[in-house]
């Protein structure tokens, strides 16, 4: 598989507007109706889904950040004017007991497998390192299950020249049996990459972007 780098098109807002949090659910059945267009976060804890939501929004605290993994046990809905952003726990953090960790799964499970209006998973990775078992266990569901997906690797700003080139390496080479897997570098220090997942983003709510789409 020839796996390419190519400019993403542009003429998007600097923003999406009126972002607010709409509810948090513990257990499939709090979910809310399926009503609109859902855009799933999904990614270890403590991996920056938090920082990486509140950047895409422009915002400070809508997502909550915490210097402690494991805090955030709920799946969380942020609703945009035409559609909702959906946060789902994160995953690996050992120090969870057992039970918590089986209602996390479980939570996790029942929401991917409700039939629910899910237009895009951004499946999210620390960029100074490969991805875990359990990025990659997710990142095969996900292939398997026919859900478009896309993979961001955060903390991007925390690599040297070199050590991003030897990274995006190594993470093209990793996908090759996952052919137009979309990769796209972000950093909530910097700015790189929000316009790149806001573009996907606003193709996905439109029902116009693909299942799988080449490296960024």
């Amino acid at each position: 598989m020839a796996v390419g780098i190519k400019p993403v098109e542009r003429g998007i807002p600097n923003e999406f507007p009126n972002a607010v949090f709409e509810s948090a659910s513990g257990r499939v059945e709090q979910l809310p109706p399926s009503s609109v267009p859902e855009i799933v976060f999904s990614g270890r804890s403590n991996v920056g889904k938090s920082s990486l939501i509140n950047k895409l929004l422009n915002r400070k605290s809508l997502a909550r950040v915490s210097a402690k993994p494991g805090k955030t046990g709920t799946v969380n809905f942020y609703r945009l004017p035409d559609c909702r952003l959906v946060d789902l726990p994160g995953y690996g953090y050992a120090k969870v007991s057992a039970s918590e960790k089986l209602r996390w799964a479980e939570l996790v499970e029942g929401y991917l497998n409700a039939g629910r209006n899910i237009r895009l998973v951004v499946q999210i990775v620390d960029f100074r390192h490969m991805p875990t078992r359990d990025d990659l266990h997710m990142i095969e569901f996900l292939a398997q299950a026919g859900l478009p997906f896309l993979v961001v690797a955060t903390k991007s700003d925390k690599l040297n020249k070199t050590q991003r080139t030897q990274q995006m390496d190594a993470y093209c080479a990793l996908f090759e049996e996952l052919p137009d897997t979309m990769l796209i570098p972000f950093s909530a220090v910097n700015g790189e990459g929000v316009e790149d997942m806001r573009h996907q983003i606003e193709l996905a709510c439109a029902n116009t972007v693909q299942k799988f789409i080449k490296f960024l």
